[in-house]
């Protein structure tokens, strides 16, 4: 019997413990999607104890104490903080086969040399050591970064934020991490959400222009798009419940778009117009200026109207859907590849039913000189975890090449996320290692561990227009 999460923990053979080891390990961090919080990191927060640091704002740990019938008062109500560290420590031994429990117990691990496994029985002791390292030095939110050896920061960011936290820190010489922004334009596709015109509003005041047609919400979207790229900018992300594709023009957008802003109803062969001809000018724009797209796809979002309308979104009521995805985002990607207008785009997929969609949409869109120009993105949120991680390389590898991924992202509000990169590496190479102690493939450590290190850091380093 293997000792719990030892140094080979998810290693299972030699060839994966040299890989991980001699390559993996020491690989910087390029995480160019998250959701962390810029102005956090501008003010290097302290947080006054682990629950603060951990527990806040992670839907994940939240959905698993609902599920374990802890009241919601000990999640987001307003219980004390040691409170809901106990809530979620009588949690972790009932998330077994959930990457929660080996979540927990890496960043336990990593960041707090803490090595007994979380229960209610060790709850008072670990709760009492965590928070006498949180008061001391090395734990802030840049101390975290910087201890986690992130080179690239990539945020989450509406078209109408102001990238305050991110000016600032682009002239903070005392930080040495690239936190850029990525921009997020949902806002600008939902036409039929009841904030959609408020949004509109917010979109005049800081891009300074009037929007009574679409022209002029074009003209917004673009003078955002310049703004964002002068900050740094070099990466979008759209979250698509569904790929919308409907044949359009720019005329029939335009009277849609009227009609919305008259209060008209919007049937939904109007809306995915509406949407169609919004992203393709959206990505021609990011072509232009040699952005990264990216392609959340999938996302059934606020599933609890009750909860929602006490929470807000994010917050652990969301869940997977299953629209079909291939001829619409066929349609989407080559309307843009007609016009040599496509942007590097990395394509995400919430349901796995969908990795071989995916995994086969990238080949037919390569091409430029770019190495992997189209991207299969990492195991996603319900995805990230080892099946899935391996599912989605197992497709990417099948169907492409699995060398030129660019791996791991965090996409988390948590400081403390960073030892998902480890155990994504820690599955890649026992992925690797497997075919080779099976003689699938040679033992050529010299390439293997530069596929290693590839996967790692460096392709993801290649891949975006970002120096540091």
């Amino acid at each position: 019997m293997k000792k719990f999460m030892d140094e080979n923990f998810l290693l299972s053979n030699k060839v994966a413990v040299r890989l991980y080891n001699d390559y993996a390990k020491n690989m910087p961090i390029y995480d160019y999607h998250c959701h962390l919080s810029t102005k956090e990191i501008y003010e290097n927060k302290r947080y006054r104890n682990i629950t603060e640091s951990w527990l806040y704002g992670d839907h994940y740990k939240w959905r698993a104490m609902r599920s374990n019938g802890i009241d919601e008062k000990y999640i987001t109500g307003d219980a004390g903080d040691y409170e809901k560290f106990l809530a979620w420590s009588k949690t972790v031994p009932m998330t077994l086969g959930n990457p929660l429990y080996h979540w927990t117990h890496l960043e336990l691990q990593r960041y707090f040399d803490i090595y007994e496994v979380l229960n209610e029985n060790t709850a008072e002791k670990i709760w009492e050591k965590a928070n006498i390292l949180i008061q001391g030095e090395g734990f802030s939110a840049r101390d975290l970064i910087v201890k986690s050896n992130v080179k690239v920061i990539c945020t989450t960011d509406d078209p109408t934020d102001t990238l305050e936290y991110h000016q600032k820190l682009k002239e903070d010489k005392d930080f040495n991490v690239k936190v850029l922004p990525a921009f997020r334009p949902d806002n600008s596709l939902e036409i039929n959400k009841e904030g959609y015109i408020p949004w509109i509003k917010k979109l005049e005041l800081v891009s300074g222009q009037t929007i009574t047609n679409y022209n002029e919400l074009l003209r917004a979207l673009e003078n955002r798009i310049q703004f964002f790229h002068a900050v740094g900018c070099r990466i979008s992300d759209h979250s698509l419940t569904y790929v919308p594709y409907e044949e359009t023009s720019k005329e029939e957008a335009a009277v849609i778009f009227e009609k919305a802003l008259k209060g008209e109803i919007i049937d939904k062969e109007e809306e995915n117009k509406y949407k169609t001809f919004t992203l393709y000018f959206l990505g021609t724009k990011y072509s232009e200026l040699g952005w990264t797209m990216q392609l959340h796809i999938g996302a059934m979002r606020n599933n609890n109207t009750r909860m929602f309308s006490k929470l807000g979104g994010d917050t652990g009521f969301d869940s997977i859907n299953d629209s079909v995805i291939a001829y619409p985002l066929s349609r989407l990607l080559d309307s843009l590849a007609k016009e040599d207008a496509l942007p590097k785009s990395i394509l995400y997929t919430l349901n796995p039913k969908d990795n071989y969609v995916i995994a086969s949409m990238l080949g037919n869109f390569q091409g430029s000189g770019i190495p992997g120009k189209i991207q299969f993105g990492s195991g996603w949120w319900y995805n990230d975890n080892r099946d899935g991680m391996i599912e989605q390389m197992k497709a990417l590898a099948n169907c492409g090449l699995l060398s030129k991924f660019i791996g791991m992202l965090t996409d988390s509000r948590s400081f403390l996320s960073y030892t998902r990169h480890e155990y994504f590496r820690r599955i890649l190479c026992n992925f690797i290692g497997e075919w080779v102690e099976n003689g699938e493939f040679p033992y050529d450590i010299d390439l293997l561990g530069k596929i290693v290190q590839d996967i790692s850091f460096n392709n993801a380093k290649n891949y975006f227009s970002i120096e540091f």
